[in-house]
């Protein structure tokens, strides 16, 4: 038999049983559509994370009391173990780093600005060293950025986010006009451009202060955040080193001793994002794994249904010179085409629902191109494994029995 008569046939059978088939279809469905949202929204959140939420700029890394912690007790260790990182410190970076190109440091906390009777919230107050809006880069779209007399005098200006524009002036230029922070009036001299939010969280609710400002008006307890920039991107292990070793040496550490301070650069922020998306889409995948081995077995089930609907139609074939192999190319046909049906409803239903969180929700989900080859060969390899039995079944049936069947 020709393989397009099989496959005539074969869409035959589908659309006589169109019901029957569908809910055959489920698990496939339900299967391959979940694995390709999820993995949209870890493809999204990957690349959000590449180009958003890894703010530092090429060759740098930031040196900070705490690293990324991933659970309670790993905060309560560094919390026992970190010291409070101080200027002094940035001060000995700065002066004894021999590979670094910038050092720059600030300070956050969360308080309250206002503008006459206006109020914005938990807004992250920073005070920077002007050179850090360099080594981590903001787009300015209005006005400019602090600069280095004005962090040396403690002037009182400050570079603002969008939130706070939309927040305090919302009908007015900002630049030149004052806010208050800790009481204090400070002069708008810059914007920031927009970056939107992450995950539900703004990342344009900020004022930045120069550093002197900062200490002057809320102390100068909080450990403060050092970025590093390196000369030549070539040697970021070197300058981490030697980072290191000027901190321990001030901190007066043993060498047995765990450095009392983490340092984060960009590639080691994605390398464990995609340590943990990647554990995830593990687990995922062997959950709705389990819906498309359930769908593989109804599958199976509804091909031993359809050869013993048709075994006198298989007798006739076989009456009629079909050979074994020809009924085993007809059901294999049948069963795969199902199955790859399933898979392209699914990977309609992943791209809709991949559309609908990308504009209706926070999670910044990206169609993966690949998916719909990936999820025809997986189908195919569904609709062949568990059809193999059913269309072996059917092509060792008797011709002489198979047509005395009523």
């Amino acid at each position: 038999m020709k393989f397009a008569e099989a496959t005539r046939l074969a869409v035959e059978s589908i659309w006589a049983n169109r019901l029957r088939s569908f809910l055959t279809l489920l698990g496939v469905i339900i299967g391959i559509a979940a694995i390709v949202a999820t993995t949209a929204v870890i493809e999204g959140l990957n690349k959000y994370v590449a180009e958003k939420l890894s703010d530092l700029g090429t060759g740098t890394f930031t040196v900070r009391r705490f690293g990324l912690i991933t659970n309670r007790q790993q905060f309560l260790d560094a919390a026992r173990r970190n010291r409070r990182l101080r200027l002094e410190d940035a001060l000995a970076v700065q002066d004894l780093c021999t590979t670094a190109k910038s050092v720059a440091w600030q300070v956050t906390l969360k308080d309250d600005v206002h503008r006459g009777d206006a109020q914005l919230k938990s807004c992250d107050v920073g005070g920077v060293k002007p050179e850090i809006l360099e080594i981590e880069p903001f787009d300015v779209a209005d006005g400019r950025v602090i600069l280095p007399f004005e962090d040396e005098r403690a002037v009182p200006v400050a570079f603002v986010g969008h939130d706070v524009v939309e927040q305090l002036f919302p009908d007015v230029d900002p630049v030149g006009k004052h806010l208050r922070v800790e009481g204090k009036p400070v002069r708008i001299v810059g914007v920031a451009a927009k970056k939107g939010s992450f995950l539900g969280f703004s990342q344009d609710n900020f004022v930045k202060i120069p550093f002197s400002l900062h200490r002057k008006l809320y102390g100068t307890k909080r450990s403060v955040r050092i970025s590093v920039q390196v000369d030549d991107s070539a040697r970021m292990e070197e300058c981490m080193d030697e980072v290191r070793a000027i901190l321990r040496a001030r901190h007066h550490l043993r060498p047995s001793d765990d450095d009392d301070f983490d340092m984060l650069s960009a590639a080691g922020i994605n390398d464990l994002w995609r340590s943990l998306t990647t554990a995830i889409f593990s687990i995922a995948l062997f959950v709705v794994g389990i819906s498309l081995v359930v769908g593989g077995i109804v599958i199976m089930n509804i091909m031993l249904v359809s050869v013993i609907e048709r075994t006198r139609e298989i007798g006739v074939r076989k009456a009629v010179g079909a050979r074994q192999r020809d009924i085993v190319q007809q059901f294999l046909i049948e069963s795969t085409l199902l199955s790859c049906i399933g898979g392209v409803f699914g990977v309609a239903l992943a791209f809709a629902v991949s559309r609908l969180l990308a504009a209706y929700t926070p999670l910044p989900a990206a169609f993966p191109p690949w998916a719909p080859p990936v999820a025809f060969f997986v189908c195919a390899g569904i609709g062949v494994f568990f059809g193999i039995s059913p269309a072996r079944r059917a092509a060792r049936l008797d011709p002489i029995e198979a047509l005395r069947t009523e």
